[in-house]
């Protein structure tokens, strides 16, 4: 059942596999959810990818992405969950950013020229 659990926390795009490190950040913050006072707070809450990155000096930095619209539900709790899981990552910096999406432009069909209608056809008799 723990595993059940750890799995809700991280939703890919297109239904891909998570990978090692990603189920890691997920089963630290379903840890957090079941261990600390922050069980409200995390329950409706789930990543969509985190990644590890080098920011100089030998250190390293865990970068946690969020939907934009779960982005105020976590900065709520941003403070006490960022504390913790810095203390999970042992001193990393955690950082937590929007996932968004650039959506098409919409396409004004009627501006488009008339293909049945082209002057080729018209002029060929």
């Amino acid at each position: 059942m723990a595993f059940a659990g750890r799995s809700n926390k991280i939703f890919k795009e297109g239904g891909a596999k998570p990978d090692a490190f990603e189920e890691l950040v997920a089963g630290a913050i379903f840890d957090l959810q079941v261990q600390t006072d922050m069980k409200a707070d995390l329950q409706d809450l789930f990543i969509t990818a985190a990644q590890e990155v080098d920011v100089g000096n030998g250190r390293k930095a865990v970068i946690i992405h969020v939907p934009f619209r779960l982005l105020k539900a976590f900065h709520r709790i941003q403070q006490r969950l960022i504390r913790e899981l810095e203390k999970k990552f042992s001193g990393k910096h955690v950082t937590i950013i929007a996932q968004r999406r650039i959506l098409p432009r919409e396409v004004n069909i009627l501006a488009l020229p008339p293909f049945a209608r082209s002057c080729r056809p018209i002029f060929v008799q």
